[in-house]
């Protein structure tokens, strides 16, 4: 399938019926499992690629070529339309944004989200209107390509629990251009309704975090469109092996083989890739 017809198929989950879930790999292999069991398309996430290579998520320790890297790595594992995280766009500036975007689309992926934080620990949150520019700059170059964007609004991940100004960057992130929107950490089940009864255009939400978990069927009642997983995945299988080799040095046992996946599975698996 290519880049043009991925868009496509991408596209149409959004504009389809319900919600439906977009898991993040991490790597190539993760990603073969998971369109494997049936997902219909996938995110990457700078969490999961952060600890995979020994790193903290958020604090610029990925750089754009590194993120786009990974994607391409995605990608090339699979069939199925694939967006990213690409942070905060690698760069304050709108033009930083744009360049993002161009640059994800040539690494092979039709979708990307770009959030208003700043990396910063003294103002973590770009203002209004430098937000909106970012978004209105990348949704810019977006417009020619096949690509959809995710403009997400990060107050609730930085202790800014300011549903009302979430709401209002929401709003002007559609107004510039973006396709989806996505504001990580609301609380509760009626801010997640607000925040999908303000907007227009599909609103994604991110499960698998601390706090209180909703199914698919309660955020689809809700007006949610697409939900991910974020970074959660990846802490799922650290701590499977935290878990093991725990069990190991403590104990000096090995029953964490009896849930292991087993080695001929696992080839299956990989070799799905290849047919």
């Amino acid at each position: 399938m290519d880049r043009n017809a991925k868009f496509e198929t991408f596209k149409a989950l959004h504009e389809g019926e319900g919600a439906f879930v977009i898991p993040n790999p991490w790597n190539a292999g993760t990603a073969i499992i998971l369109e494997t069991l049936g997902f219909e398309a996938l995110a990457t996430t700078s969490a999961g690629l952060a600890f995979a290579m020994g790193r903290c998520d958020g604090t610029a320790a990925i750089s754009r070529e590194m993120a786009l890297e990974n994607a391409r790595e995605i990608v090339a594992a699979t069939k199925l339309p694939v967006s990213a995280d690409l942070e905060g766009g690698f760069g304050d500036r709108p033009e930083d944004c744009a360049e993002t975007i161009r640059l994800a689309s040539e690494a092979g992926l039709v979708g990307g989200s770009i959030e208003d934080a700043t990396g910063e620990t003294g103002s973590p949150i770009h203002a209004f209107s430098h937000a909106v520019e970012r978004i209105a700059a990348a949704a810019e170059a977006a417009r020619d390509l096949p690509f959809l964007l995710t403009a997400r609004s990060e107050n609730f991940l930085y202790r800014r629990p300011d549903l009302d100004d979430t709401i209002r960057r929401l709003q002007a992130f559609e107004e510039a251009g973006a396709d989806v929107l996505y504001a990580p950490g609301l609380p509760d089940l009626e801010s997640i309704r607000l925040v999908c009864a303000s907007v227009s255009k599909p609103v994604n939400v991110v499960m698998g975090l601390s706090g209180p978990t909703w199914s698919v069927a309660q955020l689809e009642r809700a007006g949610v469109k697409r939900i991910s997983v974020g970074g959660s995945f990846a802490r799922a299988a650290l701590g499977g092996l935290i878990r093991a080799a725990n069990e190991v040095r403590e104990r000096g046992t090995f029953t964490y083989a009896v849930e292991a996946l087993p080695d001929a599975e696992a080839r299956r698996l990989m070799e799905s890739r290849t047919r």
